[in-house]
């Protein structure tokens, strides 16, 4: 762990902090939250206000996020949570300026303490205090994928890869490896733990790969992994995006999802007498995720753009399966076993809101326990090469094609639509219908470049 690093279960408290402040030369304070929609936002605040920051005391307009509240009851407060602190490492840009920035993620309240209902944050936290009620916390490892794209001269963004290497590419070809690198740094800077980083199957595509850590301090990781990547892009030049799938006819950007349950400090995951090395529990749980797949894609798929990924032929899961080694499905479980068992859910995608994500996992997760669920046997074959009533025959369903059909999965499914509560599943459902039905109406290149000369 960095001088510059708090680990978030430690006991920090206001005026250790305010100590720390001072002590690291910290100029500015953000105060950083994220809206339904998965957009993280933040306010900064100079030295003179570090207290009433810290306090819980900074308002801002709720009616000016996404998702939020209605203008007539727009007060809301930013709650920090102090085990999140940590200081940003400064970019090249910032050289020669005084001070330090450091950062606190903050739970969103109205005015008088309550949290709020709309908070995607409080929406996690609801799941992962449901999870301790039965016993288990949930550690989280996740894959975030992400393009590199060149700019104009401008400043614009392109869909010009800044390379054409592939899987595993070394330098020369692979041009990203140095700005990887520094990434790297600077999450280490900040004390992430970062397993690996490399050059992914697309031309300009890369992955860095989280360990394993709590929920919420994963979802934590990633909203703030994000800022850094397209940070250190920027000072390349570059474009960092997130898209699912900039480019046809190459591989999508996923943010695979490695999940296990512990309890106690035991993996509840591992049971070598069990089928495949696999407790009931992990059973149980794969069940619910397999259950509500349909329910959950619109949340960990949010976009129009995301249904582009999951097509066949790319290895983004089309199916809803599992197995223990072919990639073809929607889950599989890594050979590793012992404390290294877990789920490695592959449909989700770098847009979503990594609060809402991991949120309908662990609420389908927990309610194939709950239910005593048990999953179709796995299939260890390559699914896209199975016939309909071969999957039909291994009770194999298929994923939403389209955010419209997501739409309409997660309103039939009363687990996942609970786990958001009824103000994230209202504001999130109609935002996605306005995006939905605004792609649908516009007039795209494709249809004019197939009908245009022909009708």
């Amino acid at each position: 762990m960095t001088p510059d690093a708090t680990p978030q279960d430690s006991a920090l408290t206001a005026s250790a902090l305010l100590q720390r402040l001072e002590q690291d030369d910290v100029h500015f304070l953000r105060l950083q939250f994220t809206d339904i929609l998965g957009t993280t936002k933040n306010v900064e605040v100079p030295r003179s206000q570090f207290q009433k920051a810290l306090s819980g005391d900074i308002t801002f307009d709720g009616s000016a996020v996404e998702g939020f509240t209605r203008v007539e009851e727009s007060d809301m407060l930013l709650s920090p949570d102090l085990s999140t602190f940590l200081i940003y490492p400064q970019f090249s840009r910032e050289e020669g300026e005084r001070g330090r920035v450091a950062r606190l993620i903050c739970d969103v309240t109205l005015p008088d303490g309550t949290p709020f209902d709309g908070d995607p944050r409080q929406v996690l936290r609801r799941q992962v205090l449901r999870a301790q009620q039965m016993g288990f916390e949930m550690f989280v490892g996740t894959e975030p994928e992400f393009f590199l794209f060149e700019r104009t001269g401008d400043g614009r963004g392109t869909t010009v890869t800044h390379d054409k290497a592939g899987y595993f590419d070394l330098a020369p070809i692979d041009k990203g490896e140095r700005i990887r690198r520094e990434i790297v740094n600077k999450l280490l800077h900040m004390g992430f733990d970062i397993e690996a980083a490399h050059h992914e199957v697309a031309p300009g595509q890369h992955e860095i790969d989280f360990r394993y850590a709590p929920a919420l301090e994963a979802a934590d990781r990633i909203a703030t992994f994000k800022f850094v990547v397209k940070r250190v892009a920027l000072e390349y030049g570059l474009l960092a995006s997130f898209l699912p799938k900039p480019i046809a006819g190459i591989s999508g950007s996923g943010m695979h999802c490695h999940l296990s349950l512990f309890r106690n400090g035991v993996n509840a995951f591992a049971d070598p007498g069990g089928d495949h090395g696999l407790s009931p529990t992990a059973m149980q749980f794969i069940a619910g995720l397999l259950e509500h797949a349909g329910g959950m894609t619109a949340i960990t798929n949010p976009l129009v753009n995301s249904y582009k990924r999951l097509v066949p032929g790319f290895e983004a899961p089309v199916n809803v399966a599992w197995s223990t080694s072919n990639r073809s499905a929607l889950i599989r479980i890594p050979a590793k076993r012992g404390a290294s068992t877990r789920a490695e859910v592959r449909m989700p995608d770098p847009s979503c809101n990594p609060y809402l994500a991991l949120a309908v996992m662990l609420a389908a997760g927990l309610d194939g326990i709950e239910q005593r669920l048990e999953p179709a046997p796995a299939i260890q074959r390559n699914i896209f090469k199975m016939t309909v009533r071969e999957k039909r025959h291994h009770r194999v369903r298929e994923l939403p094609t389209d955010l419209r059909e997501a739409l309409e999965e997660l309103g039939k499914d009363d687990v996942i639509a609970g786990a958001l509560g009824d103000h994230v599943l209202t504001h999130f459902v109609a935002a996605k219908k306005s995006e939905w039905q605004d792609y649908s109406a516009t007039i795209h290149a494709w249809e004019l470049d197939r009908y245009l000369d022909l009708i």
